[in-house]
């Protein structure tokens, strides 16, 4: 029987969060699910199926605000009898330069308040991250302002590679087990 691994993609609903660097988490999810629509859950998550080598991802978009991504993650976790070993989280990171991606297990949440909320829900920490680098503002630009911001003209042009290196991230870390992902993805 094959694995099934939930991969959630942080982010906020609606056209005027669609491209930012908040929801770079759910850009990597629409490389992952290969142009297939994403339909309504009633774990309030928008998802799609995907196979990757033997394995079923069970792609997630939250239909609710990032600050509130656990509940629903934690009632499709629960739906779907994933165990939080198998649970991949993406989301965008302050401290990571633009088109710069880690892939770590466990850890805290570094202020970031879709990553409190999955914590608390879960009961744990111990799920996998695709830190995505989103850099850091310049200037005294408030960081909360500058997620909810599009990507640059020219990180736009980075974005496709970016988003898709994401992906692979993803299926790497599936197929191949954190160590050898981390070795390939966070040089």
């Amino acid at each position: 029987m094959a694995d099934r691994w939930l991969v959630v993609g942080l982010g906020n609903p609606g056209d005027e969060y669609e491209k930012t660097r908040h929801n770079v988490g759910q850009l990597v999810l629409d490389y992952l699910s290969s142009g297939q629509k994403f339909s309504a859950h009633k774990s309030r998550m928008q998802i799609c199926e995907v196979k990757c080598g033997s394995n079923i991802l069970v792609l997630a978009k939250s239909r609710g605000f990032m600050n509130e991504s656990g509940g629903p993650t934690k009632a499709l976790a629960d739906f779907y009898k994933v165990e939080t070993l198998k649970i991949i989280i993406i989301h965008d990171e302050l401290d990571l330069p633009f088109n710069a991606l880690r892939i770590k297990q466990g850890g805290g949440d570094n202020g970031h308040n879709g990553l409190k909320s999955l914590t608390a829900s879960l009961s744990t920490s111990d799920y996998y991250r695709i830190r995505m680098g989103i850099g850091r503002p310049i200037g005294d630009q408030d960081p909360a302002d500058f997620v909810l911001k599009q990507f640059a003209k020219d990180e736009k042009k980075e974005l496709p590679q970016f988003m898709q290196r994401g992906a692979d991230a993803v299926e790497s870390l599936v197929l191949n087990g954190l160590d050898k992902s981390q070795s390939s993805f966070n040089g």
